[in-house]
This record gives structure tokens, C-alpha cells and sequence, in this order.
């Protein structure tokens, strides 16, 4: 009989799963971040052989009141919270939490942006309200009278912004990115961000929508593109080539030390540029020469009036902003004289500048012509020219 019981095990082995082992339970909580904004989807795994029951089937741990599963705050509780095992004989269980954070206005205007709640049983159907500084417990009773528990916290984070590059050209697209996972308010949809974006030449600017790049990522985007010709219109924000460009929003979500009730502005800027060569803007002609009337003249006499006439020309589809310098040396290299006159020219103009200059001395003088962007922050648009003249 005996040897008939021993070769039925070896043809036929019998499956089982041994009892908890109360003195060394092995039951690890694994949670898929290590700190979550307040309305951030958790991901829980539990990995515990020990209650992989029937290895043909899903099977399912937390859910009584015997050996429940609870996920709680110290103030809100889902318990018992059922996980389900990720495959046949896996041992392996998961279950999902949506955080759903408390009452309060996260852009400033006047409204409440969240709908706080605690309700379901699992593994998917979980919401959990939270305080800014809250930490979340998972508990496990693994057996009776044993009980294994993890913790994470929750925590605000401050928020940046930041242009893709740091120099944008007239035809680029520009585009601004804004990192903040307290603004995922809701972890199964993509969330929109409101970013205020102006230049130097508008400073007024215009309100973009940046978008969630996926349901969860509390990273947003936002693309802008750039005209010189147009006044700033939905996403189209008028700026001109030397432009400063900046993009801001309101962090109403900020950690400790701020206050629940504290803001802060988040601000970031990029340069606009032309992709033409600065040295080849504009066109430089040579000066020429008039009396007080506006007439041409070819001789030069001391105390007289000379009137002295640059051209300059935008032969490029882009709007200029110019400073044209005047300095006239004398024989010694000493600067007589230094003037200049600022404006702006237009795609495919051509502008007369001019001033008037009267020498006092005899001599041969030297005049030269700049044009440059800028009298701050010169950058030259053309080379300079330089005239010799003689004054009788």
C-alpha cells in the first residue's frame, strides 16, 4: 500500500501553497514613486507569494475584514482595498489610488480647481483626499497579528518654466515648457496650464494655453509663433529681431515654508533674433554733402554750415531697429564731433538721415558713419564707411 501511495505522488505531484510565515513574513509594499503631488495616481504593488492561493487563478488579497489592505491619510481611510494579482500564480498583486488633494484655487482666480473625495474599495476604483503635507500608509495584515506597512509622502513642489532655446529667429516657432506636477489636477486627462508670454515690443503680451504632453506628466507645453508684421493675436505674439521674450505663471501650489495662501511668480525669458547676419541688416551708402537749403555742394569753408546726408537701406523682409551714428576727427584723431539719430526702417525702405556739422578750423576731417541696433547694447547692422573732406 505504501509503495502504491509513494509512485501515486511522483506520477500525480499534488500543488500547495505552505501558511503565512508568522516570525519571518515576506510581503514587500512597493509604491511607484517615493514622494506624489496631491493629485497624482498611485501605483501599489505587494508582492506576496505566501497568498497566491490557486495557482490557476487571478486571485485577490485585501479585500476582507479578516486580512484587509488599508491605504489611509491621518485623516481619510480606504479600508479594506482590494489588489488583484497580476497574473495566474504570479504572487504578485497591484492596485491603483487616485489622489484627489482638498479644496482650493490653483490659478488665482477666484475658484475652487479640485474636487476632494474618499471613496472606493479597488483595485482601480480608489480616490483619497490629502492635505498638501500628507503622508499616505499602506498597511498589510499579512497574518493575524502581523501587520506590514509602508509610508510615502505627499509634498507641494515649485514649479519652472523655460524656453526650449535661449535665442529664437523670426520664423522659429517658439516654444515654452512648464514643469509642475501639482498642476496635473487630474491624472487620467490631459490638463491645461494658462502662461502669460510678452516682449519688448508688447509688453502687454497674450495668454497661451499650454497642454499636458500625456494624462500624467505634469509636464506642459505651449508652441508661440513669432511676427514682426502683426499685432499680437491668440497665440501670435508681435516681437522684433533684439527683442527680450518672456513667459511667467502664477505657482499658486508652493511648499513649505510658504503658506497654503502664498503665490509666486515663475518667469523665464529667451532672446529674438533675425537668422541674417547682423553685419548685413542694413545698407550703408555713402554721405554726401548740402548747404542749409538742402543744395549739393563740392568746397568746404570754416564757420560755414555743412549739412551732412547718410542713406541707409532695409533691402530684408524684417522690420530694423537702427541708431546712425555721425563722427567727424580732424587731422590729430581727435573727435570734433558726435551725433546720432535712432528710428526704425521697414522692409524694402530707404531712409535719408542727416546733420549738420560746422567746423571751425581749417583742415582735412575725417567722417565716419555707423549703424548699429542699439546705443546700450551696440550691435553693428553694417560696416562703416568713412569720407575725407577738406575745409578751406
Amino acid at each position: 500500500m505504501l509503495q502504491f501511495l509513494l509512485l501515486t505522488l511522483l506520477l500525480f505531484p499534488a500543488f500547495g501553497q505552505s501558511a503565512p510565515d508568522y516570525d519571518n513574513p515576506y510581503s514587500p509594499i512597493f509604491t511607484d514613486k517615493p514622494v506624489y503631488s496631491w493629485t497624482d495616481k498611485m501605483k501599489i504593488t505587494i508582492i506576496s507569494p505566501s497568498w497566491n492561493s490557486d495557482r490557476h487563478l487571478i486571485d485577490s488579497i485585501g479585500d476582507t475584514n479578516d486580512h484587509p489592505i488599508k491605504i489611509s491619510t491621518s485623516e481619510n481611510s480606504l479600508e479594506p482595498y482590494r489588489f488583484t494579482e497580476t497574473d495566474v500564480n504570479s504572487g504578485i498583486f497591484t492596485a491603483e489610488v487616485i489622489l484627489t488633494g482638498f479644496t482650493h484655487d490653483v490659478d488665482g482666480d477666484g475658484n475652487f480647481d479640485t474636487s476632494p473625495r474618499t471613496i472606493g474599495n479597488g483595485p482601480t476604483s480608489g480616490f483619497l483626499e490629502v492635505d498638501r503635507d500628507s503622508a499616505i500608509t499602506i498597511s498589510f495584515e499579512f497574518a493575524d497579528g502581523v501587520v506590514l506597512v509602508e509610508s510615502v509622502p505627499v509634498s507641494w513642489n515649485v514649479g519652472t518654466i523655460n524656453f526650449m532655446k535661449d535665442v529664437f529667429f523670426l520664423e522659429d516657432a517658439v516654444i515654452v515648457r512648464v514643469v509642475d506636477a501639482d498642476m496635473n489636477l487630474n491624472p487620467e486627462a490631459l490638463d491645461n496650464l494658462p502662461v502669460q508670454v510678452f516682449s519688448d515690443s508688447d509688453v502687454a503680451g497674450i495668454e497661451v494655453n499650454a497642454v499636458e504632453t500625456s494624462e500624467s506628466s505634469g509636464l506642459f507645453v505651449a508652441t508661440i509663433p513669432l511676427s514682426q508684421n502683426s499685432p499680437s493675436s491668440g497665440n501670435r505674439l508681435y516681437a522684433m529681431a533684439g527683442d527680450d521674450i518672456f513667459a511667467k505663471y502664477d505657482d499658486y501650489t508652493l511648499p513649505k515654508p510658504y503658506s497654503i495662501t502664498d503665490n509666486l511668480e515663475i518667469k523665464t525669458s529667451a532672446k529674438v533674433d533675425s537668422s541674417i547676419p547682423s553685419i548685413e541688416r542694413i545698407q550703408n551708402s555713402e554721405i554726401t554733402f548740402s548747404d542749409g537749403f538742402g543744395n549739393p555742394i563740392q568746397s568746404y569753408t570754416k564757420n560755414s554750415q555743412i549739412q551732412i546726408v547718410g542713406t541707409v537701406a532695409n533691402n530684408h523682409d524684417l522690420k530694423q531697429q537702427f541708431v546712425y551714428f555721425f563722427q567727424v576727427k580732424n587731422d590729430k584723431n581727435f573727435v570734433e564731433s558726435l551725433s546720432w539719430i535712432q528710428g526704425e526702417i521697414s522692409s524694402q525702405q530707404i531712409l535719408d538721415v542727416s546733420q549738420s556739422w560746422i567746423p571751425d578750423e581749417s583742415g582735412t576731417y575725417e567722417i565716419e558713419t555707423f549703424v548699429w541696433n542699439s546705443i546700450n547694447n551696440p550691435t553693428a547692422l553694417s560696416p562703416k564707411m568713412s569720407t575725407l573732406i577738406t575745409v578751406e
